[in-house]
């Protein structure tokens, strides 16, 4: 039988010695031959997803230059291991910021063991997500057939591929625990809508797709819950209507631009001290989609004192209450898009529409 020793506080599996293994393997055998398996049709339909997908799953390697003091050669050396997937047969692949922050080098090695040098194209870390171009052949390029995330419902089965721990193209199966949770981002940023797996997320498998049962991307692993850093059944994925909306700006011109209607808040400490239900409005900015729907911010009264102007109760058919609730409802959408506006004005409750545009 296989010996167990602790080491470093780990559990390690040291195997049989070869005769051992054939002793019991006589003890066990009765001289039949064991057919073939039968599998499920759920097994088999993860099997098929994986064999279909795993091509588009990559290792993902952050590099450090370090200068020998003796010889004052320069060494590539490792710093990290992330994971990734192909996004098209131009050669850009997906990742997490995280996993490519501060690298002099990355390194982008496919699933036949292919491996490239690989340039940024861009990076939102709010949204912790990068944006990668190698120059492979098309051929060798098999891209992860993206979903939607807005139809996700707790307790569908999920599959997360990476390479945790650096174990290259590792599968894991689960279900999604909950929705609309929110992590924080390497820059402090909220990123929200996230997707809890309880599939096996370890370090490594950074980057890597969160799939649905038909093989198609609803996230990209990204971080885990855990008091050991390992896996502990709770697992988060940026979900893939945020990674379309991004990747799609840094493709374009290499940065996020967010959609916004143009105002400043009056500060939050001071509308609750005031008694105030809403978002109050401090000012407009000129020519921005507020002032075009014609809405008023802070104004000084005949007596010197200032007065509240419009407040938002309502966004998106969604309450809002402070600063944070309309930055969540902004970013579930981009320029162009019309949303209505509920507001308080002198005690009136009125709505208009307001047609998004880029703020930043």
């Amino acid at each position: 039988m296989p010996q167990l020793r602790q080491f470093h506080g780990v559990l390690l599996i040291r195997p049989a010695p070869l005769a051992g293994l054939i002793a019991a393997a006589l003890l066990l055998g009765s001289g039949a031959t064991a057919g073939p398996a039968t599998l499920s049709t759920g097994e088999q339909t993860i099997i098929e997803i994986f064999k279909r997908v795993s091509p588009g799953v990559v290792s993902v390697a952050n590099k450090a230059y370090l200068r020998d003091l003796f010889s004052w050669e320069i060494y590539e050396v490792p710093r990290g291991l992330g994971s990734g997937f192909v996004w098209d047969r131009e050669g850009h692949i997906i990742s997490n910021f995280h996993v490519v922050y501060g690298a002099a080098a990355i390194q982008v090695t496919l699933r036949d063991g292919a491996t490239y040098q690989a340039t940024v194209v861009g990076v939102a870390p709010d949204y912790d997500i990068a944006v990668l171009k190698i120059d492979a052949p098309r051929s060798a390029l098999c891209p992860v057939e993206p979903g939607s995330s807005r139809d996700v419902q707790v307790g569908q089965t999920v599959l997360a591929i990476g390479n945790p721990f650096g174990l290259d193209t590792s599968l894991s199966v689960g279900v999604v625990s909950a929705l609309g949770r929110s992590i924080v981002s390497l820059s402090g940023h909220r990123i929200r809508d996230v997707i809890q797996t309880d599939a096996a997320i370890n370090p490594g498998n950074s980057g890597g797709p969160l799939l649905d049962s038909s093989g198609r991307l609803i996230g990209m692993n990204t971080a885990i819950l855990s008091p050991s850093g390992a896996y502990a059944g709770v697992g988060f994925a940026v979900p893939v209507d945020t990674i379309k909306r991004v990747v799609s700006q840094l493709l374009a011109t290499g940065r996020v631009r967010r959609a916004g209607v143009g105002v400043r808040l009056v500060p939050e400490h001071i509308t609750r001290e005031r008694g105030v239900k809403g978002v109050a409005i401090l000012s407009v900015l000129p020519r921005s989609p507020a002032e075009k729907a014609g809405l008023r911010g802070v104004k000084q009264a005949a007596d010197g004192n200032f007065e509240f102007g419009d407040v938002l109760v309502e966004l998106d058919g969604l309450p809002v209450n402070s600063a944070e609730d309309v930055v969540a409802v902004m970013e579930r959408h981009q320029a162009g898009d019309k949303i209505t506006a509920a507001f308080l004005r002198e005690g009136r409750r009125l709505t208009v529409e307001i047609v998004l545009e880029n703020v930043d």
